[in-house]
């Protein structure tokens, strides 16, 4: 293998990176998937409440939708400050902003007590969860993918995107605990709070663990280079302007690759639970363990197909998923609606398999895509600009065409149509295993220079 610039990480001290990202990567999408499970479970009828069960889940999940609206505004802002100042500082702040909210929206007063207030103070917190998100998912797989080697990056920087199902499988896992061992009626009136409140707590850990990691020795090399272009009087332009100067074909190539893992997931998840229990009609319950379920086979798949992304690249791991999951996207509906319990689990627990495949190498993929410079601003913006036109939409556009068409197949369809848009994206774009990111920088290309890397996983 060429020599690389990136510096050989010791086994403890990316062990002690990954485990400061996981569970910072954890807590935050506890936070958000929360609300996504609350909004098709609670908010509903508490916050927006209609004649119609289905339309005040939908009034429910614009809100959820609107959280997504300020992620690519949290991705520019968290990028600029990450790109200048470092991405440990930035990571910090994302953790205290969404844990903050979320504890709030366990004490906010419901539609029954305070009238329209109720919904606006939601969504202006939710608004809050998004611009902290918007930051965190750059910067979390940034900070390991940047601490890690060629060989086994793409194991290493999944582990961050692990923390997605792990946060679903405890906002998911907390919820089936409470409406287990609560009533109906105990669930809206108090219940419903527990786990937002939870949330103070878990950020509390995230903090400790997080503030003991070292920043990211690949952009103090940069931040040195930078500062020295700046004293001998080279002009710094804003990490933004940059990105769009000489990456716009690797952020739109994000995008792409991103939308249909998107979309995707919040149709399996967030999606099911509306589909589970009020056009099946079945317990809430049902709904709640089958996603519990496939949340801990999905947390264990995502390094998996990280690490064979490692052995065969990025772009065939990825195609797996997507070709994989614009076929699923059929045989998931025509599953769930056996309403049969293990079937259910079955459906959901294939699918995010699949989902896996997409999202597990992504981080590596993205990543290696932009220069260290401007790698935290271009990675998050592809990243949430891809969150608006797949994942804050694909709730609404589902219970949409569900209530219009009384079906599940127009769903399917949409579903599909995203997988292929992905599929098409990925052929279309380069392999970036095995980038040398400290040599990307120097060349300053914004598409890195590859190296060969013999086969290898973690």
């Amino acid at each position: 293998m060429a020599a690389s610039a990136t510096p050989s990480p010791t086994p403890g001290s990316i062990k002690r990176i990954v485990a400061a990202s996981l569970v910072g990567t954890t807590v935050e999408w506890y936070d958000f998937f929360l609300y996504g499970s609350a909004a098709a479970l609670v908010f509903n009828t508490l916050f927006f409440p209609a004649s119609d069960p289905l339309v005040g889940t939908l009034i429910a999940f614009i809100t959820y939708a609107i959280g997504f609206l300020a992620r690519p505004l949290g991705g520019v802002v968290f990028g600029h400050f990450g790109d200048r100042l470092g991405r440990k500082k930035l990571l910090v702040v994302s953790l205290v902003m969404m844990g903050g909210a979320t504890f709030a929206m366990g004490l906010l007063p419901t539609y029954g007590t305070i009238g329209v207030g109720a919904p606006v103070l939601l969504t202006l917190l939710r608004l809050v969860q998004g611009f902290a998100l918007g930051g965190e998912w750059g910067g979390a797989v940034l900070i390991v993918a940047e601490h890690g080697g060629e060989r086994n990056r793409g194991f290493w920087a999944s582990w961050p995107q692990a923390g997605a199902p792990g946060g679903n499988l405890l906002a998911t896992g907390v919820l089936a605990l409470l409406a287990a061992v609560q009533s109906e009626e105990a669930f809206l009136a108090w219940g419903w709070r527990v786990p937002f409140l939870l949330s103070g707590v878990l950020v509390v850990i995230g903090l400790w663990i997080r503030l003991s990691v070292a920043e990211s020795p690949v952009f103090l090399a940069a931040r040195a280079r930078a500062e020295a272009a700046a004293a001998g009087g080279a002009e710094q332009r804003p990490p933004v302007v940059e990105v769009f100067r000489r990456s716009r074909r690797e952020v739109l190539t994000a995008i792409g690759v991103r939308f249909g893992e998107n979309i995707s997931y919040y149709v399996l998840t967030s999606f099911l639970l509306v589909y589970v229990t009020v056009h099946l009609g079945l317990p809430k319950s049902s709904a709640l363990n089958a996603v519990l379920i496939g949340s801990a086979v999905h947390f264990a798949a995502i390094p998996a197909w990280g690490a064979l992304s490692d052995r065969i690249g990025r772009r065939a791991v990825t195609l797996v998923g997507s070709a994989g999951m614009a076929v699923w996207a059929f045989a998931f509906f025509a599953l769930v609606d056996t309403r049969s319990f293990p079937v259910i689990v079955a459906a959901v627990t294939a699918g995010l398999l699949l989902h896996g495949a997409m999202y597990g190498p992504q981080a590596a993929f993205i990543s290696e895509m932009f220069d260290t410079e401007v790698r935290y601003s271009g990675a998050s913006m592809g990243s949430q600009l891809a969150s608006i036109v797949a994942g804050a939409l694909a709730p609404i556009i589902a219970v949409e065409l569900l209530k219009d068409y009384g079906s599940s197949v127009p769903v399917s369809v949409y579903l599909c149509g995203a997988a292929v848009v992905t599929t098409v994206t990925v052929l279309l774009a380069r392999e970036t295993r095995g980038r040398d990111l400290a040599a990307a920088a120097a060349g300053g290309t914004g598409r890195g220079a590859t190296a060969p890397v013999a086969d290898s996983v973690a």
